[in-house]
């Protein structure tokens, strides 16, 4: 991916102010366009075995899928999806059924689960895969937009979230969009948003877009000052010019879709 302008990009996770430690797994690669979160649950640090499963098998599978030159904006003629979506979607699945095999192998997990948020951005678009509340958020211009919907609540998320204990395969919400350039992307653990109104995230946000390691940093201790009763992890994303094509993306799936 050595030829690609990368994302302006800056993580951060931290165990909050009450766990002893941290169930959150984050991955993040700007030049790979890819990001992962997930906000793990279960007993006897399960949580972090269920969140560390699903970023790494996303993050390893994707990245060797976006590095094998594959036409991320074809669209698929029977779902409607870009090439792109569908191998998120397909890492999910393969994530989910991991982390179900290894609950299924090793009694002290049993139970597990993760909530996840991922993004893969390429041309001018954006697919976002999430299970469970774990979001990500727009800031465009002054506007400021949840681009996720939330699964439920915490034990709903248990019992059909990313793992159930009778199913193996759950799948995820996957939903594209246009990216413009200097569009700032947060994803988050619900120990941000269950500490930090949106509106705190949004001003934050604005005010350090230009310095995403401050916002990550200003993000993660308002929600300890306001509490810190979970782990809480962000990624902050900036979409620089440079990353965008000079041809617009209908234009260029217009002369390579399928005939």
């Amino acid at each position: 991916m050595s030829d690609r302008v990368s994302l302006d990009v800056a993580s951060l996770s931290h165990p909050g102010m009450v766990r002893t430690h941290n169930e959150d797994s984050v991955f993040v690669d700007g030049e790979a366009g890819l990001a992962v979160l997930a906000d793990g649950m279960g007993g006897y640090s399960a949580g972090e075995v269920a969140s560390g499963i699903a970023v790494n098998v996303i993050s390893t599978g994707m990245l060797q899928e976006l590095n094998s030159g594959r036409e991320l904006s074809k669209v698929d003629i029977a779902s409607g999806l870009t090439h792109a979506a569908l191998l998120l979607q397909q890492q999910i699945a393969l994530a989910n059924k991991g982390i179900y095999e290894a609950a299924q192998q090793r009694p002290e997990c049993a139970g597990m689960g993760t909530t996840l948020v991922a993004t893969v951005f390429f041309q001018n678009r954006v697919s976002i895969g999430h299970i469970g509340d774990s979001r990500c958020y727009r800031l465009r211009a002054d506007r400021f937009e949840q681009l996720t919907h939330d699964h439920s609540l915490l034990q709903e998320q248990i019992d059909s979230g990313m793992l159930t204990r009778i199913e193996a395969v759950v799948p995820a919400d996957i939903a594209e969009y246009r990216v413009e350039a200097e569009d700032v992307y947060v994803l988050c653990s619900d120990g941000l948003t269950d500490m930090v109104d949106a509106e705190v995230v949004r001003e934050i946000v604005a005010a350090k877009r230009s310095d995403l390691a401050e916002a990550a940093a200003e993000l993660i201790d308002v929600a300890n000052q306001n509490g810190g009763r979970d782990n809480v992890s962000v990624v902050v994303i900036r979409v620089p010019a440079e990353f965008l094509p000079t041809g617009g993306w209908l234009q260029r799936w217009m002369t390579k879709k399928p005939a």
